[in-house]
């Protein structure tokens, strides 16, 4: 791989290239714009995720013809969810609608190189194992491009009319850029999580009980991302009890049907931790920047949407790209962008702070995850009606 050179010149740069960018780039190249993305990581590393797509994902990855791939790596489908809400249980099956007849919850070392090799397969140029070490700016002060070095620490330069921030919740691209917080949450999830091999699921499977949460989430080779989830704080190291007893302690008290499975097996490798961190709507939009997934919109992962509001978003932004670089016009199209990730977040980013909470009884946890449910329909519509793509809509009509 040959450094990027300073007089490389791209429609748009994307810092990130995991599954908000890389669909960004994809949607972009697609379109006949010349892009680079580049990435710190390797090409399908892991990473924390619940990996849990929820329909307007899987709709997504459906009409830009990558869901295929996602089913050829064996993962299994999800055809319905059961929540449990104390001792109450209830089955939603998933509705058969719009090309979408089951859910999907695809590891990041599949779903992440799927999207990204699509994006190459379009045109767009990725280049991982690239730290990106500051913004380019012009005499106005407007982000021109980035500056920053290859794994072999070659130089990297390359300028383009808009750079785009999909590095993670804590963006460096925002905080150089100067992004500002517009709504912050104020709870957060402490979760243990782990895989299990052979645990039978009634597909996705949501536990509420008692100020704690777990899931189960069925994904690929045969194993199942078992969490357990509290208020944040709650994991504190301990040497009297290692993170596998807290595990499976909480589990016990919240989701005793699924720790009874879970009781004479060992996961595979070792528990992952998230400490929990209150989510953010960071402004999404300035001179030459952009942000898209976890780093402009991040929320508490007790509502697993961070992947499919990813792929939303990539939508939005790469039209409101497309419309800014055909037109006269560069700020109206990034601000309607923002407006309409705004609307369709908020709802959702509100339900999913007080989930986080755990300060509530039964009949509060039925009313927000009610919520939770609107939003999602509300996020699909917008997709087919085209408020979130009219391009991609009208034709998967």
């Amino acid at each position: 791989m040959s450094a990027v050179n300073r007089d490389s010149l791209y429609d748009a740069i994307i810092v990130g290239a995991r599954p908000a960018g890389a669909a960004t780039a994809m949607l972009l190249a697609r379109a006949g714009l010349r892009v680079l993305a580049v990435d710190k990581a390797r090409c399908g590393a892991d990473t924390i995720s619940t990996h849990a797509l929820m329909r307007a994902g899987v709709l997504q990855l459906t009409r830009w013809g990558l869901l295929d791939r996602v089913i050829a790596a064996s993962t299994p489908p999800v055809r319905q969810a059961t929540f449990y809400v104390g001792s109450d249980r209830t089955t939603i099956p998933v509705k058969v609608a719009n090309g979408v007849d089951a859910l999907y919850a695809p590891r990041r070392t599949i779903l992440d190189p799927i999207i990204a090799d699509a994006a190459e397969g379009c045109g767009a140029e990725l280049r991982f194992g690239v730290t990106v070490k500051a913004l380019q700016r012009d005499s106005t002060g407007r982000v021109i491009g980035i500056t920053g070095h290859d794994h072999l620490g070659r130089h990297v330069s390359a300028r383009a009319p808009f750079t785009v921030g999909a590095d993670g919740m804590s963006s460096r691209v925002a905080h150089w850029a100067g992004a500002p917080t517009d709504h912050r949450g104020i709870a957060a999830s402490a979760i243990y999580y782990g895989y299990w091999p052979g645990i039978a699921t009634e597909g996705y499977e949501w536990y509420f009980r008692s100020g704690a949460g777990a899931g189960a989430i069925p994904t690929n080779d045969d194993q199942t991302c078992v969490y357990v989830a509290t208020a944040r704080g709650w994991y504190e190291p301990d040497p009297a009890r290692p993170p596998n007893t807290q595990f499976r302690q909480l589990l016990t008290a919240t989701a005793p049907e699924l720790a009874e499975r879970l009781a004479n097996t060992a996961p595979t490798g070792e528990l992952r931790r998230f400490a929990g961190r209150p989510g953010h709507l960071r402004r999404a939009a300035g001179p030459g920047w952009a942000l898209v997934g976890d780093a402009g919109y991040f929320k508490d992962p007790i509502t697993p949407h961070g992947i499919t509001d990813a792929l939303r978003d990539a939508e939005l932004l790469a039209q409101a790209i497309m419309d800014a670089l055909s037109g006269s016009d560069r700020t109206a199209p990034l601000a309607g962008y923002q407006a309409t990730r705004d609307r369709l977040s908020l709802p959702l980013f509100t339900a999913t702070n007080a989930i986080a909470s755990y300060t509530w009884d039964s009949t509060q946890i039925n009313a927000l995850l009610k919520q939770c449910s609107a939003a999602m329909a509300a996020e699909v519509a917008a997709i087919l009606t085209g408020q979130a793509d009219p391009q991609l809509a009208s034709s998967s009509r």
